[in-house]
């Protein structure tokens, strides 16, 4: 229903020629998100990368599709090859049925690049993520700290818990990096430079 909502919505701002098209991951997994970025892409929106509407170290940042120069074409070739797309029918380039988010194996190479475009865009947005909120944790924790007065517990509780959020906030980068290395790699064998300079 919300894969609906969104091609409904992408429809409407390509027919006022809207040069952006802004959106949130909201499919089951990133790989889903990609094909649906397939999908956009049938109907003249390329995937553009992070969107400028998304606040800095966002967790679900919106990420762009940008007009393409034929996409008044793509969109009516793709509403003549897929005329119940909006209701529920089979997508272009994805098999039909109950899950319609699984690419055809014509369109699973670009799938695969899109995905992986998309995994370098997210891995991008970790390091500001947690950074403000291990930054102001300390000042949080004057609270219990000044109704305890200081006391050598409270502090080294305190402690602790900001320890903790500290390890998980850099193992998460480092995962993103990592992230993003093996998924760079990906596209560098296929001659894709990502982001665009």
């Amino acid at each position: 229903m919300l894969l609906q909502a969104q091609l409904k919505a992408l429809l409407r701002e390509g027919a006022r020629g809207a040069e952006r098209y802004d959106v949130r991951h909201t499919q089951r997994s990133w790989r889903q998100f990609a094909a649906f970025a397939y999908v956009v892409e049938q109907y003249g929106y390329r995937y553009d990368g992070l969107s400028p509407l998304s606040p800095k170290g966002s967790p679900n940042p919106y990420f762009a599709f940008r007009r393409m120069p034929d996409a008044a074409e793509r969109a009516t070739r793709a509403a003549a090859l897929h005329p119940d797309a909006l209701n529920g029918g089979p997508l272009p380039g994805m098999r039909p049925g109950a899950r319609r988010l699984e690419p055809l194996p014509e369109a699973r190479r670009e799938v695969d690049l899109l995905h992986a475009r998309i995994m370098v865009d997210y891995s991008r947005t970790h390091r500001r993520r947690g950074l403000a909120m291990l930054l102001l944790l300390p000042l949080v924790m004057l609270i219990p700290l000044f109704q305890a007065d200081f006391s050598r517990g409270a502090v080294l509780i305190c402690a602790g818990i900001w320890l903790l959020f500290a390890v998980l906030w850099t193992l998460g980068l480092l995962i993103a990096r990592r992230r993003r290395r093996r998924y760079g790699r990906v596209l560098q064998e296929a001659g894709i430079t990502w982001p665009p300079a």
